[in-house]
This record gives structure tokens, C-alpha cells and sequence, in this order.
């Protein structure tokens, strides 16, 4: 199912000057606000839970997550490239794995490794809450990689879809509506971060029971859906 040549491809387009560029902004800032945040204010708690739940995990997260979701397969349908991959003899649901494996490893890479520093600055990982949100991105990552690389099968404005529900969605309406918070990734995944802290501090609207089913089906879902729209597309040629 995992292709390495597929997979050196997409780390190269990810990983390329100008994408990586944008993959290290959101991560730098968060490390450059908790230094700065623990130089005035010492470590506290409660601020380095409300840094990490409001920034890393409702803002960094998903963006990341557009970015390489999109990234690891929309541009190549966007320019027709796509049709020199799906030319080699290799099955349509190994490029849509390989490429998921591949998306779900930046995101984690850019996500959840500054979370985790981030919260051994503000606070030394007290009361477990730089572990706690650290697994909270690092599950999200693998949902969001999903979603977004779904999207990039879909449309082509994924960008701008994604930016839409990772801004409007999961940032804005996933923390101030309490409908939606249900259908938030972001909410999905505090539900893992408040077992593991269990210090009051992080809390979900979703029970970790629905929260996991949630998660595991929604990126089954998207990951099968992506698979059946490549395998729609056609070569020149092709009846």
C-alpha cells in the first residue's frame, strides 16, 4: 500500500523552498510568543494551557494541515502532472495512502513537535499539559490530513475551502457555538488532551468514547472518498 518513489515525490513538492517556508512561520511564532510569554508572565498553568488550546491547536494545527493535505496532492491535478503518476503501474490506492502517510508526517512534523517545546517553555510540561495538547495534535494531524487531502481531490480551490473551514470553522465557530464544537476536529481531539491532563484546564464538548469513533471514521471516510475521486480521473485515452 506505501509507494517509496510516491512518497519522495510528495516530500519533495512539500518540502520544496517556498512551501517550506510557510510550514515553518506558524510553528516559529508560537515558539517566539511562548518565549516571550514566559519571560513576562513565569509559568503558569492556566496561560499555557489557553496558548496552546486557542493557538497550537485551533489555529497551527489545521493550517499546517491545509497546507500539506492540499499540497501533497492538488497542485499535480491542478498543472495535469497527476496524469504521469497515474501513467506508472501503480495502484490509485497507493497514491492516495502513500500520499496521506505523507501529509499526516508534515503535519505531525510542524504541529505537534512545536506544540510539545512550546509547552516545555511555558511551563515545563505542568500538569502534563504540553503532552496532553502535543497527542491532541498529533491525532488531529492525522484527521485534518485527511480532510484537507480529500479536498485536494475535490476541488480546485482546496486552498480556499481549507482556509475557510480551518479559520471559520474549526477557530471560529468550533469555540463559540456549541452545535459545532461537535463536529470539530479540534474538539475531537481536546477530548484525548483532557484525559490525559486531567487537571481541569483542558476540557472537550465530546465524550472520549464518540470523540475517537468521530476521529477514526471521518478519516476512513475522507481517505476512501479520495481514493474513488482519482480513480474517476482519466488519462488521455482512457474510455
Amino acid at each position: 500500500m506505501y509507494n517509496p518513489t510516491v512518497a519522495r515525490l510528495t516530500y519533495r513538492a512539500l518540502l520544496g523552498r517556498r512551501r517550506a517556508a510557510i510550514l515553518f512561520v506558524l510553528p516559529a511564532l508560537l515558539i517566539v510568543i511562548s518565549v516571550a510569554v514566559r519571560s513576562f508572565s513565569g509559568a503558569d498553568d492556566q496561560v499555557t494551557a489557553d496558548l496552546l488550546g486557542s493557538f497550537a491547536l485551533a489555529t497551527m494545527v489545521p493550517l499546517i494541515g491545509v497546507i500539506a493535505g492540499t499540497g501533497a496532492i492538488g497542485p499535480e491535478i491542478d498543472d495535469g502532472s497527476i496524469v504521469y503518476l497515474l501513467a506508472k503501474p501503480v495502484k490509485r490506492s497507493t497514491i492516495i495512502f502513500t500520499k496521506l502517510i505523507v501529509a499526516i508526517a508534515v503535519t505531525m512534523a510542524f504541529s505537534a513537535i512545536p506544540t510539545l517545546i512550546a509547552g516545555f517553555i511555558l511551563n515545563g510540561n505542568g500538569q502534563q499539559i504540553a503532552i496532553a495538547y502535543t497527542v491532541a495534535a498529533l491525532v488531529a494531524s492525522i484527521a485534518y490530513a485527511a480532510v484537507f487531502l480529500l479536498l485536494g481531490t475535490v476541488t480546485r480551490h482546496a486552498v480556499v475551502f481549507g482556509l475557510v473551514y480551518a479559520l471559520v470553522w474549526e477557530s471560529l465557530f468550533g469555540n463559540l457555538v456549541p452545535g459545532a464544537r461537535t463536529l470539530s476536529v479540534q474538539q475531537w481531539s481536546l477530548a484525548l488532551a483532557q484525559r490525559i491532563g486531567e487537571n481541569g484546564m483542558i476540557s472537550s464538548d465530546v465524550g472520549l468514547p464518540l470523540a475517537i469513533v468521530l476521529l477514526v471514521g471521518v478519516t476512513a471516510a475522507a481517505t476512501w472518498y479520495a481514493g474513488q475521486k482519482l480513480r474517476t480521473l482519466k488519462l488521455a485515452g482512457e474510455e
